[in-house]
């Protein structure tokens, strides 16, 4: 006797295809997130690609107010929200010459705190599909379980003996364990690809952020910054080097 699987379905019990629509909600949920997070992380690094090289020769020009400009405009770019809003706190103090020693520790922990908001937003959905991942064969396992219990039940109350009186259930109660399989594998390539490809991008935006830093510091003893920063550092050493009395 052979069954197809419109066959098995047909056979199936109500709690058997309960947990057919539960994993099938289940799938459904994680390739929607699966296709979303890669077209906006797909769009992130597209974006970062072209603002990155824009970006730094407004820098190298000393052109801020395009740079901010560039880094609104850019709004998918995880480099762009990280760079974009430090800059903009820090512009009018560059502008002016008076950026101090704290105003970067104070551009730092703004860049500090658009990395983890950032980071946040591309981490979301990676939850869900960890989940599916690691629950969804012990859903088709609870199918199967409970498939194969009935498949004895019926066998006991029958009285008929043999595995050729019990092989349709088993075969309809091994089939929610399949359905969790191929609902789980894909969910969990998906979830270890997003992880690598953030973590990279985590990456790049540390890389840039220290650049960030590296380029405000070189302004505060720059022609920016030079005379402020210079009038605190000679007072600091006015005080701490006075002439030793012979």
């Amino acid at each position: 006797m052979q069954l197809s699987l419109i066959d098995l379905w047909h056979e199936m019990g109500g709690f058997a295809r309960g947990i057919v629509y539960t994993l099938a909600i289940m799938s459904i949920w994680s390739l929607s997130i699966t296709l979303k997070k890669w077209w906006d992380l797909r769009k992130a690094q597209a974006e970062t690609r072209k603002f990155a090289p824009e970006f730094s020769q407004f820098l190298e020009e000393d052109n801020l107010t395009e740079a901010v400009t560039l880094s609104e405009k850019y709004k998918k770019s995880h480099v762009a929200r990280v760079l974009g809003g430090a800059l903009a706190e820090i512009k009018p103090l560059i502008q002016d010459g008076t950026v101090s020693v704290g105003d970067i520790n104070s551009a730092e922990r703004s860049l500090e705190r658009e990395m983890l908001m950032t980071l946040t937003d591309l981490k979301r959905g990676l939850a869900i599909l960890a989940t599916v991942g690691a629950t969804a064969p012990f859903v088709g396992l609870l199918g199967t379980t409970m498939g194969i219990v009935n498949s004895f039940t019926g066998m006991a109350a029958s009285g008929s003996g043999g595995l050729s009186a019990i092989s349709a259930g088993v075969a309809e109660a091994l089939i929610t364990t399949a359905f969790g399989l191929l609902v789980a594998i894909p969910a969990v390539w998906a979830y270890n690809y997003f992880q690598t490809k953030i973590d990279n991008l985590t990456a790049e935006m540390t890389y840039t952020s220290k650049e960030m830093i590296d380029y405000m510091i070189k302004n505060v003893s720059g022609e920016f910054g030079r005379s402020r920063f210079t009038r605190e550092f000679n007072t600091t050493a006015s005080s701490g080097s006075a002439p030793i009395s012979q």
